[in-house]
């Protein structure tokens, strides 16, 4: 099994054919290590890469060295984990498109706490995020609930910090590699997870946040967490995104309601009435955390 993780870490960091593309890989080729034998244009064919994006792939796949990004990794405490390793999460592994491959900074054995709720909401949320958050982070706390969220502005800044600040735990899930924490106003908090928490990304180190990523490692925030709480958002948003995520992968959406005039609690309104639970104590977090 360590052989064939090994060549999932190589195939990984290969450009071109994203994690489609890699999917396609792996189910077509039982032997992954045939891989490095195939033509050009077989491999084209398997992952339906364009020509330019299938040369790029050819060349990684054929140059990258593995070993010496292991050793580097290594030593900066990076470590990593693959869909075939026994201490991936359970939760993540059923998602649609679950990551091959995660990075990991920070507290590894969090990705196996019983309950993890993801936190989420506009990154323009008002000091009503805030208000709730700081009333119900700390009764979740005491139930050893970790916190998962994206590490961006607003709802997600918040929701780190009242769980730091309440003395619990919690997982940021980035949008780039960890030598790019975007955003900058979040470095401090972001090293700080490093050292006590946990960060994770299916990005390596090295890989700069692009816009699309964001939406989509939204996938992973839920497929990690038992449930999602969403405080503040606009009806197409990426909070929304997120909420769509978790009720595709069966996760309970839960959803503090807003002022029906106010544009940040028009995406949680419309989710609870479209069958999203509807927060109004702790109390009704806990009976779908089951705690």
């Amino acid at each position: 099994m360590k052989g064939k993780r090994h060549l999932l870490f190589h195939i990984h960091h290969c450009r071109g054919i994203g994690l489609k593309g890699t999917k396609r890989l792996i189910q077509t080729c039982r032997d992954l290590y045939t891989v490095f034998d195939l033509p050009i244009s077989k491999l084209q064919q398997i992952t339906t890469a364009t020509s330019t994006n299938i040369e790029l792939f050819y060349k990684d796949l054929h140059s990258f060295s593995s070993d010496r990004y292991m050793q580097q990794y290594a030593e900066n405490d990076i470590e990593w984990i693959t869909l075939l390793d026994d201490d991936y999460p359970a939760l993540l592994k059923n998602v649609y498109d679950p990551p091959f491959l995660l990075f990991l900074k920070g507290d590894k054995k969090l990705l196996q706490a019983s309950i993890k709720l993801a936190v989420i909401g506009s990154r323009n949320a008002t000091s009503y995020t805030e208000k709730v958050l700081q009333t119900m982070i700390p009764e979740l706390v005491k139930q050893n609930v970790v916190i998962v969220s994206g590490l961006a502005k607003g709802a997600d800044t918040m929701a780190h910090y009242e769980s730091i600040h309440s003395g619990g735990k919690t997982i940021g899930v980035l949008g780039g590699g960890f030598q790019h924490i975007y955003p900058r106003q979040n470095v401090d908090l972001a090293h700080h997870m490093m050292d006590h928490h946990l960060l994770l990304s299916e990005y390596p180190p090295y890989v700069k946040p692009a816009k699309w990523h964001f939406p989509f490692r939204n996938r992973i925030i839920s497929g990690l967490s038992n449930a999602v709480l969403v405080t503040e958002a606009r009806k197409k948003s990426g909070t929304f995104i997120t909420a769509d995520y978790a009720l595709n992968e069966g996760r309970e959406v839960l959803c503090v309601p807003g002022p029906i005039h106010d544009p940040l609690a028009e995406g949680t309104n419309t989710l609870i009435q479209e069958g999203a639970k509807m927060v109004l104590s702790i109390e009704d977090i806990f009976s779908e955390l089951g705690v």
